[in-house]
């Protein structure tokens, strides 16, 4: 890796596509489509059908990715094309978040259609843009500049969530005639801030070519690409650290991913004001900032491991609190205690994960990091679900994920210690 490769601005940049695509995740799928699809995409549909639609899109989604993210990490490293892989799956979200401003009333298919597009476009090009990491860094700062850029995604995430719950508010303030134009605008904005904050990555992040002197034409890639995926799954088991370590994070990552997804739905069942789960989810972007860069700095200091493993005792303890909450002042607590805790796990496992993965095989290790990533998106929920619905209780059914922060935990420890 070259001093220029390893530059602070490449750094910057790289991370900067945090602060770019962490818009779509706050503004459009945690917030903005959900409300909209069910208030005017699929107006006059039975409230099951519309739930129903929805799971089904995230769900195809993450499907989606998760077929196809090992296949597309390999064939990203043995052609050294990560970034246009990269920059094809962003055009793809970016694209499809710019159709949802124009998909008219009732027109819940198209909405859905969009969703998905846009979706599988964000999800692609993570795999891309976390192998990218170790073009950026090197392996003393994974922690640091993971931690960097989780920070950047939950700051720029949070501006631009809060401009666009003010736009859909005072829709006259910005001369939009009401709300349903206004939310238009939000996809719109959220899609062009996507766009333009990945300028830097493409310009200053230089990636590291492949070890064969020549980039191999795009069918006989495809081939090499499908036995060196073969060869992969073959030995894996071989590579205890990295089987192990995936196993733990698709156990805990479900637990963190069932506390996000399921945060809004578990607050409406308590009886809170949209506005007061509008309030939280803000505070937790905001103390979510500099929170993973202390964790960045905890990571150096302690190692990824004991970090990450502080951060997992972190979520045992929400989840008690979340289980006997009853206020929302309560509620508040507890969003702050997540934004303690949320960025660092997640960043921290990225980096961990860098520094245990062979580094020219980075997109490929990837592709099965982000794979189990999607997959363990529907046990979490499920579980909830389930355990709420047999006890009656939706208290009792999110202690069900203590189960998966003990577990994930566990195994973690078993990772032998590697970093250096």
């Amino acid at each position: 890796m070259t001093t220029t490769q390893s530059s602070t601005r490449a750094i910057w940049a790289w991370a900067f596509y945090d602060w770019a695509n962490s818009a779509f995740i706050t503004t459009v799928m945690v917030v903005f489509f959900p409300i909209f699809f069910r208030e005017y995409w699929a107006k006059g549909l039975p409230s099951e059908a519309i739930t129903l639609h929805l799971g089904t899109a995230n769900a195809l989604a993450s499907l989606s990715i998760m077929l196809l993210a090992p296949f597309l990490g390999t064939v990203a490293d043995q052609g050294g094309v990560k970034k246009p892989m990269m920059a094809g799956f962003v055009t793809l979200g970016v694209c499809a978040t710019l159709g949802l401003t124009v998909v008219g009333e009732s027109q819940w298919q198209w909405a859905m259609f969009g969703f998905v597009l846009a979706v599988v476009g964000f999800l692609g090009a993570n795999i891309f843009y976390d192998a990218l990491l170790v073009d950026v860094a090197e392996r003393p700062a994974f922690n640091r500049v993971s931690a960097l850029g989780y920070g950047l995604g939950y700051l720029g995430g949070g501006l631009l969530f809060g401009l666009c719950v003010l736009l859909t508010l005072h829709p006259t303030w910005f001369g939009l005639p009401d709300a349903t134009q206004a939310v238009r605008w939000a996809f719109g904005v959220t899609a062009v801030w996507w766009a333009v904050f990945s300028i830097p990555l493409w310009r200053w992040v230089r990636e590291r070519a492949p070890a064969q002197a020549q980039r191999p034409a795009f069918v006989p890639l495809l081939r090499l690409s499908g036995k060196q995926l073969l060869e992969t799954f073959r030995h894996i088991r071989q590579l205890r650290v990295v089987w192990v370590f995936l196993l733990a994070y698709w156990f805990y990552i479900d637990g963190v991913d069932t506390v996000i997804l399921m945060a809004v739905d578990y607050g409406k069942s308590l009886g809170f004001a949209t506005a007061n789960l509008i309030t939280a989810l803000l505070m937790t972007q905001f103390i979510a900032f500099p929170a993973a860069l202390v964790f960045g700095w905890l990571g150096n200091r302690w190692g990824a491991k004991r970090g990450i493993l502080l951060g997992l005792a972190g979520y045992v303890v929400i989840t008690l609190m979340a289980v006997r909450m009853d206020s929302v002042s309560q509620f508040y607590v507890l969003a702050l205690s997540v934004g303690l805790v949320q960025g660092g796990v997640q960043a921290l496992s990225r980096s961990l994960y860098a520094s245990l993965i062979p580094q020219d095989q980075a997109a490929e290790f990837f592709g099965f990091y982000n794979m189990l990533g999607k997959f363990a998106a529907v046990l979490g929920p499920l579980l909830v679900g389930w355990v709420g619905v047999l006890t009656g209780s939706p208290r009792l059914g999110l202690l069900a994920v203590l189960l998966l922060f003990g577990v994930g935990a566990w195994l973690l420890w078993k990772v032998p210690s590697v970093e250096r």
